[in-house]
């Protein structure tokens, strides 16, 4: 490890689908540069409401491009800092496996239940709603919707039973040395607008170091090699 000088803490915003990323990538940049960070994970949509509120973060990591660019505009964020750290994938996952696929229990019809996160809230369930339009099963699947308020809570209706199916990160179903119940399909990602997922660097962090490195690191290769691992595209 390379110490750094002083080293300090940085708060930082993680949109729901990347936090167990992020938690790895936080072990990494300690031992990298000797600062920390404080990960506090919710959607998108919430996270930007408590940044707007003045919730004291240094850096905001949404699932989205729209929020942070909508910060940096209403003079929240520091011009010119937003940077894509990620794109996401997404997947359709069953806990219990059985003899017939994701994709083709939902294109059959064979559940009760399809989980997806809010769609004004996450953008993972903006791109559910985009595959459903794609596949022609909107008004199919539209009575047999459960929501989430984010990716997570998404995550946990499946794994509860609550529903049969779900859109999920791909990132919650492929996780480093440790396999996931069930089955799941990774849905091309041709059928759905890019989970282009940015960080911006927020007026609180604007002064502190350890924001600043946090940034840095997270378009270093040993920031790509642990995104690569967890099913995300690394970004610029």
């Amino acid at each position: 490890m390379a110490p750094a000088a002083q080293a300090e803490e940085a708060l930082v915003a993680v949109a729901s689908n990347f936090a167990e990323p992020a938690n790895a990538l936080s072990e990494a940049f300690t031992h990298t540069t000797g600062h920390s960070v404080l990960i506090s994970s919710g959607s998108t949509g919430r996270l930007y409401a408590q940044v707007v509120q003045g919730a004291p973060f240094d850096v905001f990591m949404a699932a989205d491009a729209v929020r942070p660019a909508r910060l940096e505009a209403e003079g929240l964020a520091i011009p010119g800092s937003t940077r894509t750290y990620a794109t996401g994938r997404l997947a359709l996952w069953v806990h219990a496996a059985g003899v017939e696929p994701p994709l083709r229990r939902l294109t059959t019809g064979h559940y009760r239940r399809l989980a997806l996160a809010n769609p004004d809230l996450a953008p993972y369930g903006a791109a559910a709603v985009q595959v459903l339009n794609r596949l022609d099963l909107a008004d199919e699947a539209a009575d047999r919707q459960v929501f989430g308020e984010n990716i997570a809570q998404t995550f946990s209706f499946v794994a509860t039973g609550n529903a049969d199916l779900g859109f999920v990160a791909l990132a919650q179903v492929n996780r480093p040395g440790r396999a996931t119940a069930g089955q799941y399909d990774v849905i091309p990602a041709h059928w759905h607008a890019p989970i282009r997922q940015d960080a911006v660097l927020l007026l609180h962090g604007a002064d502190n170091p350890a924001a600043l490195a946090w940034l840095e690191f997270l378009t270093s290769p040993a920031a790509h090699d642990i995104l690569a691992a967890y099913g995300y595209e690394p970004g610029a």
